[in-house]
């Protein structure tokens, strides 16, 4: 009698969480429904992974600065093979080579979050401070620099060894003959999940570089759309990214109790981008108040 009722018990537990599920995506499809644009997400609680939301998870957008980190991801992994060290210095410079026809290019600092790191061409700068300077203030320059060095093609082979499938990084950014031409670094919602996943797991590269790396996205200064409506005792690593239409975030919260969720949003195709940027702080709120349920 005492294992029938255990069974019971756990059937209801889960259908009470399917509900629970079931109804918090019935609430972020509202809000996605408002706005008008293309939207992904990906959220799953990292202490009970059949807790999830998966909505257009595996639609392919413009990565625009989000694929920072599978870029930090791989200067850590080869820094951790010693390739180098992030203790290495690399000349600043601001003259970069197109994909689309080996033509050469330079960035606007102007357009550019890292535009301190311009004080410092034709200096060395340290590999850790150009991975600082392209995650926090998501700086372009400092992203050029460390694509060069790591190499793109070796980005995208990581993220596929990681089981980020549809992650592709083709290029630095400002590449803007590229750009016309369609060749993009591209990703989904469910790639950023996977990725985000495995660093809070702390296993990529090791367990020492995850966490380094999480303590960099932390720090990250956009802090207006997925930690913005939360409490300042929840702890955020993400990543944003942003272009005309487009609007990011993605990455890890830490809640005060020790247990944490990987949130996921992106949106393409917006024609009222702080509609868009709403809809994220709204969807980021939602997804907070089903892990105080």
């Amino acid at each position: 009698m005492r294992n029938i009722v255990f069974y019971f018990t756990l059937c209801f537990l889960g259908l009470h969480t399917m509900a629970q599920q079931n109804n918090l995506e019935r609430k972020i499809l509202d809000i996605v429904q408002s706005v008008d644009g293309t939207i992904a997400i990906a959220f799953r609680d990292m202490d009970n992974p059949a807790k999830e939301v998966l909505i257009n998870e595996h639609e392919i957008f413009h990565a625009a600065s989000t694929m920072k980190t599978p870029v930090m991801i791989e200067i850590f992994r080869q820094a951790e093979e010693g390739m180098f060290s992030l203790d290495d210095s690399i000349e600043v410079k601001n003259e970069f080579t197109s994909i689309a026809d080996g033509s050469t290019y330079s960035l606007s600092i102007d357009r550019d979050g890292g535009e301190a790191l311009y004080n410092y061409l034709g200096k060395q700068v340290p590999v850790r401070q150009l991975v600082h300077s392209m995650i926090t203030a998501s700086g372009n320059l400092a992203t050029n620099l460390l694509i060069e060095l790591a190499g793109p093609e070796n980005v995208t082979k990581t993220m596929r060894e990681m089981g980020a499938l549809d992650i592709s990084v083709l290029r630095g950014v400002e590449d803007m003959k590229a750009f016309n031409m369609g060749l993009n670094n591209t990703l989904s919602a469910f790639d950023l999940l996977v990725v985000y996943e495995q660093l809070a797991r702390g296993t990529v590269v090791s367990s020492s570089a995850s966490g380094e790396m999480i303590a960099i996205l932390t720090e990250q200064q956009y802090g207006d759309l997925i930690p913005e409506p939360l409490p300042e005792d929840v702890v955020v690593a993400h990543k944003t990214g942003s272009i005309s239409g487009v609007r990011h975030d993605s990455g890890i919260a830490f809640l005060p109790d020790g247990r944490s969720y990987v949130a996921v949003i992106l949106a393409k195709n917006l024609t009222d981008e702080q509609a868009g940027e709403d809809m994220i702080r709204r969807i980021s709120k939602l997804l907070y108040e089903s892990m105080m349920r």
